[in-house]
């Protein structure tokens, strides 16, 4: 028998059958854009973010006729909420005049149906504090904040949203918004649960993007979201948030956490998206600039990574890009 039998090299030498053989592939429709709308005219670039902006309504409708025409299946929006709207109770959370209710309206408007819409159910944009709930006597209270988030989640779906996403990580959430949609008429809106969400050091970008981060200060998140060091616990929120009618669930971040992806996708078997966070992208992104890695590999051997562990769909702010890459001929 020669040496060695087997030559595993042999499926590696041309282009051509590296494709063919490949076990994992990485399409448009695998990636969700997430969108920062505010209240003005003109774009303005998040410092933290290379190649990211905070749009304008007019300019997010832009975004998802683009990302129609790239074959990106919906946009995630977030809204940066203006500091005369933030309140301690979080009211403007659930005002149908508030600034993603007019992005979806516009949206829904021009594109209807052809670009699905995922929408944040949380407080931190509108809390005067940034925590993603309300607080009380310097706790953040469950209850009393699941009941705000029901309110979001039916005004959302009264504007147009097609899938409401809950991120505070507040126990018993996903139960009580489904009841509200139910209740409210809004049956076939979905829910994507952030069912495992870590108090993660990678967010920080994200916050300067929304003006979170100065309302937040020192504070951190650590007693809602859950701790690193923990992945059965995540199993445990996942279960729970499936049993109470999630739709789809995240994961997040991906980078930290490809095993709990991988874990959800196996024991589960629902739809399993998973979050490339602002942090993750932002080393990329300066890392490239400094000359230190091919961005561009790098970004998309990021996103095969995070799809090969078990995602569904990922959200990236690399997904135009990625998109474009990918299409024939790109």
């Amino acid at each position: 028998m020669p040496y060695p039998a087997t030559r595993l090299r042999r499926n590696r030498q041309h282009d051509w059958l590296r494709r063919a053989v490949a076990e994992t592939t990485l399409s448009p429709a695998d990636l969700i854009w997430p969108v920062f709308v505010h209240d003005h005219e003109a774009s303005l670039p998040v410092a933290s973010m290379p190649g990211v902006e905070r749009l304008s309504i007019d300019g997010v409708v832009k975004a998802a006729d683009e990302a129609r025409q790239l074959g990106i299946p919906a946009l995630a929006l977030f809204p940066v909420v203006e500091p005369h709207h933030k309140s301690d109770d979080a009211r403007h959370a659930y005002d149908p005049a508030n600034l993603v209710c007019r992005t979806i309206r516009a949206v829904r408007d021009r594109l209807g149906d052809a670009v699905g819409l995922i929408c944040d159910v949380a407080l931190d944009p509108y809390t005067s504090h940034g925590h993603d709930g309300l607080l009380q006597d310097g706790r953040i209270v469950n209850d009393e904040t699941v009941a705000v988030l029901c309110r979001q989640a039916v005004t959302l779906a009264e504007a147009g949203c097609h899938v409401v996403a809950p991120s505070d990580m507040m126990d018993g959430r996903v139960g009580m918004i489904r009841g509200a949609l139910d209740a409210a008429g809004w049956q076939d809106v979905g829910i994507l649960s952030y069912a495992a969400k870590y108090a993660s050091a990678f967010y920080g970008p994200f916050r300067d993007a929304l003006g979170s981060a100065a309302s937040l200060g020192m504070a951190d998140k650590k007693t809602y979201q859950m701790d690193p060091a923990n992945a059965d616990e995540a199993i445990r929120e996942v279960a729970l948030d499936i049993a109470e009618g999630a739709d789809m669930v995240m994961v997040k971040p991906a980078m930290t956490s490809l095993d709990i992806i991988h874990r959800v996708r196996r024991e589960f078997g629902v739809p399993t998206f998973a979050y490339q966070v602002s942090g993750e992208y932002a080393m990329i992104q300066a890392a490239a600039a400094n000359g230190w890695i091919d961005g561009r590999k790098a970004a998309l051997e990021s996103l095969l990574v995070i799809k090969r562990a078990g995602a569904d769909a990922i959200l990236t702010y690399f997904a135009p890009e990625m998109a474009r890459r990918l299409a024939p001929g790109g």
